[in-house]
């Protein structure tokens, strides 16, 4: 008998792709149509999941090789684990704080000048407390975010164990 290797990474990888990518456009949209202003934190989990993106699409470009697919995926689940920390953390505690200048996000966006290279994208325009203002049925887009984080890194560990 043939052992033919699952299809459930290679699906894992390309609906990650997708779902990182919707994530990111819906943040946009969100942004630029219905004038939803993102602090720092916002921006680094859009670049989380840009990253997140990447990284599934290579690892379901290279669907025939089984190392780099499970390279994928285990990168996979340790950003969707950093996103999941970063929207925790936003809900949690710089939510509540007047202003978010200088935490870790805002000096990340700050030293990778992602403004400047991206700004329609990256442009931070609201503070976290005033980002938190903003939700989508009644729960804050971090909320959102972080359950796509958690999704994500259950979907990447469960796909890790069938490859």
């Amino acid at each position: 008998m043939f052992l033919t290797p699952s299809k459930l990474p290679a699906r894992t990888l390309g609906l990650i792709a997708l779902a990182s990518l919707g994530s990111v456009a819906f943040a946009l949209i969100a942004q630029h149509a219905f004038n939803v202003k993102p602090c720092p934190w916002c921006v680094m989990q859009r670049g989380i999941f840009l990253l997140l993106a990447a990284c599934a699409g290579l690892g379901w470009l290279g669907k025939r090789q089984p190392a780099l697919r499970k390279a994928s995926l285990l990168v996979c689940g340790l950003l969707a684990l950093a996103g999941l920390t970063a929207a925790i953390y936003q809900h949690e505690v710089v939510a509540k704080l007047a202003s978010c200048d200088m935490t870790l996000a805002d000096r990340i966006l700050t030293a990778l000048d992602l403004e400047t290279l991206l700004p329609s994208v990256f442009m931070v325009t609201a503070s976290c407390s005033e980002a938190s203002a903003y939700t989508v049925l009644g729960a804050p887009y971090e909320v959102w975010a972080g359950l796509l984080f958690a999704g994500t890194a259950i979907a990447s560990l469960l796909a890790l164990r069938k490859t």
